[in-house]
C-alpha cells in the first residue's frame, strides 16, 4: 500500500473485487497500490464474490457463511501467511508499482521481512518474480526459486530454478517429462475441468492451479478418457457398418420391388371401377382398347374407323 503495508489483490485497480466505486468513486481507477491502508480497510471485499457468483457455490453457503463472506476486507500479506504457514505452499508473485510509489525500490524488501517474519517454513515459499533474484536467494535462500518463462531445462538449471509455473496450453507431455529428468517440478494453471485435471495428472504433471477446487476435490483418480487412436476407430468402424446397412436396405428395396407385376393407369383405373355404373365401365373400356391400339400402330393416320358413339 502506499504506507507500506503489503496486501493481496490480483487486478490493478480495486474495481472489480471492492466497492471503491462507492467509498471513493473519484479514485475509482487509480492502481490499488496508491491508497494508505486505513482507506483499504474501508473497503468490503466480498459482496462481488456473493453478486457474481463466479463458482455457482454462493447458494451451498449455509445463513452464517454467508454473511461472513459478505463481510470480507481486503486481506493483508501478514494475515494470510498466519492463516497457512503450517500446512499450505504458496506462490508469490508481484505487480509492478507505480514510479510515483514512496517504496517502489524497496517493496521486495519489504515483503520479505514479512514473510520471514510470519514463521512459514522457507521450503513452503515459491518465489515466481525474476525481480532481485539474487538479493532473495541471499536473504531467504530456502525460498524454492520458480520461474514463468518456458526455458529449456539446463538452461534453468543454470539459473538456479527448480520450479516452473506455466499455462498448460504452452505444456506437452515430452516438456513435463523432460523436466522431471531434470528434476525440475511443473506447476500449470488455471485447470478448472475434471477432463483437464485427470488428463494432466496421467501426464505427471505434480500439480495444478485452480478456481475450482472444490470441484478437482471431488477426483480421487483420474476419470476414464478413450485415446485418440481408439477414438478414430470406434468412428471409421461405425461409419462403415452405417454405409452397408444403408447399402443392404437399397438393394434389399430394389430386389422386393422387382418382384411386384406392374400394371398400367388404364388396366388399374378399370380394376378400380368395378362398382361403377355399366354405362361407365362401358366407356372405360372402350378407352382401353383405343389406348392398345393407339400403342400399337406407328402414326395416328392409320386410325380410320369410328364407331357410332364416335370412337
Amino acid at each position: 500500500s502506499y504506507d507500506g503495508v503489503p496486501f493481496l489483490m490480483h487486478d490493478k485497480t480495486l474495481r472489480r473485487t471492492t466497492n471503491v466505486e462507492e467509498v471513493f468513486p473519484e479514485r475509482a481507477y487509480e492502481h490499488s497500490s496508491m491508497f494508505n491502508w486505513t482507506d483499504l480497510e474501508k473497503l468490503n471485499a466480498g459482496e462481488w464474490f456473493l453478486q457474481n457468483d463466479p463458482f455457482w457455490t454462493a447458494g451451498s453457503l449455509s445463513r452464517a457463511d454467508y454473511l461472513e463472506a459478505a463481510n470480507q476486507s481486503v486481506c493483508k500479506l501478514e494475515d494470510m501467511l498466519e492463516v497457512i504457514k503450517d500446512n499450505t505452499s504458496l506462490i508469490l508473485n508481484f505487480q509492478d508499482l507505480p514510479a510515483a510509489h514512496p517504496y517502489y525500490s524497496t517493496y521486495i524488501n519489504i515483503t520479505l521481512e514479512t514473510i520471514l517474519a510470519s514463521g512459514i517454513r522457507q521450503q513452503a515459499v515459491m518465489w515466481l518474480p525474476d525481480t532481485e533474484r539474487q538479493l532473495v536467494r541471499q536473504v531467504a535462500p530456502g525460498f524454492q526459486q520458480t520461474s514463468g518463462l518456458k526455458l529449456d531445462a539446463e538452461r534453468l538449471r543454470e539459473k538456479g530454478i527448480v520450479k516452473l509455473n506455466l499455462r498448460y496450453t504452452k505444456v506437452t507431455n515430452e516438456d513435463v517429462r523432460d523436466y522431471a529428468v531434470a528434476n525440475l517440478s511443473v506447476n500449470l494453471y488455471t485447470v478448472n475441468e475434471p477432463w483437464l485435471f485427470s488428463i494432466l495428472w496421467c501426464a505427471g504433471v505434480p500439480s495444478v492451479t485452480s478456481d475450482s477446487s472444490h470441484v478437482l476435490r471431488k477426483v480421487p483418480f483420474p476419470i476414464w478418457l478413450m485415446p485418440p487412436d481408439e477414438y478414430h476407430l470406434i468412428w471409421i468402424t461405425s461409419d462403415l457398418i452405417s454405409f452397408l446397412v444403408i447399402v443392404g436396405v437399397f438393394i434389399f428395396q430394389k430386389w422386393r420391388l422387382g418382384s411386384i407385376r406392374t400394371y398400367n393407369p388404364e388396366q388399374i383405373m378399370l380394376s378400380a371401377a368395378v362398382r361403377r355404373s355399366s354405362q361407365d365401365v362401358k366407356i372405360m373400356k372402350e378407352k382401353l382398347i383405343f389406348s392398345e391400339i393407339n400403342n400399337g400402330v406407328e402414326t395416328t393416320d392409320e386410325l380410320s374407323f369410328c364407331s357410332e358413339n364416335g370412337y
